[in-house]
């Protein structure tokens, strides 16, 4: 049994089959909480506690499934390309609706880090939480935060955004599909995305077109954000 769950190719079996799980689930019960990342992480969990399996044996092969992300962050491009026309007729409010709501969450980051007396390293992990995770690890190490805390936090954003966007969309009565495609992809990335795919066409397509600019806005803004929070605080 050991040889078998120190091989890399147990740590990407494990995962993929504990998400398939997740999507089975998700799709019989048709419950937005019971999100299928969420559930493959929990199925995950309970093999290793349940096995005494050591993480650095599942990291093998997990860490071949985090160096995937990053070429897979290029596919972000197609809905891009799909969508293309319906960008250029809503171009102005498509990129000012991103670059708002990406100022917006490092804002909030900032002001609720400094609220709650956290240190620099936790702020500045929890920075990137709304971008997917491959520039979300990449603005975390260049800003001096923790990777895995910025992992753990694009998660729990992107899972919270997938279970409460219909809600909220509702809540505020928007209702035009543009507006609640941006608004899902630029605060909850892929997993949100997910969710935006399910409400529509036009709304995942937005989404993913949110993804990739807000993660480049975010890229731009939150070193330079930073700079005058910290320059703030000491006037």
């Amino acid at each position: 049994m050991r040889e078998i769950t120190s091989t890399a190719l147990f740590g990407v079996m494990i995962s993929l089959i504990a998400f398939e799980i997740g999507l089975m689930i998700q799709r019989k019960t048709k419950k937005s909480f019971l999100n299928p990342l969420l559930l493959a992480i929990a199925i995950v969990i309970f093999v290793l506690q349940a096995g005494k399996i050591p993480l650095e044996n599942y990291n093998k092969g997990g860490q071949w499934i985090a160096f995937l992300m990053a070429p897979a962050t290029v596919a972000l491009a197609v809905p891009l390309y799909k969508n293309f026309e319906l960008l250029k007729k809503h171009k102005w409010p498509i990129i000012i609706g991103i670059f708002t709501g990406c100022v917006t969450s490092v804002a909030s980051i900032l002001l609720l880090s400094k609220a709650f007396g956290l240190d620099k390293a936790l702020s500045m992990s929890l920075i990137p939480k709304s971008v997917t995770t491959p520039i979300g690890i990449e603005i975390s190490k260049q800003l001096g935060g923790i990777p895995e805390v910025t992992v753990l936090a694009i998660v729990v954003t992107g899972i919270t955004g997938a279970i409460i966007a219909p809600f909220v969309c509702k809540l505020f009565k928007i209702n035009d599909r543009v507006a609640m495609g941006i608004a899902i992809g630029t605060s909850s990335h892929v997993l949100g995305t997910t969710k935006a795919i399910e409400m529509g066409e036009i709304e995942g397509g937005m989404s993913g077109l949110a993804i990739g600019v807000s993660g480049l806005v975010t890229v731009i803004i939150a070193p330079a954000m930073v700079t005058i929070s910290q320059y703030l605080i000491h006037l």
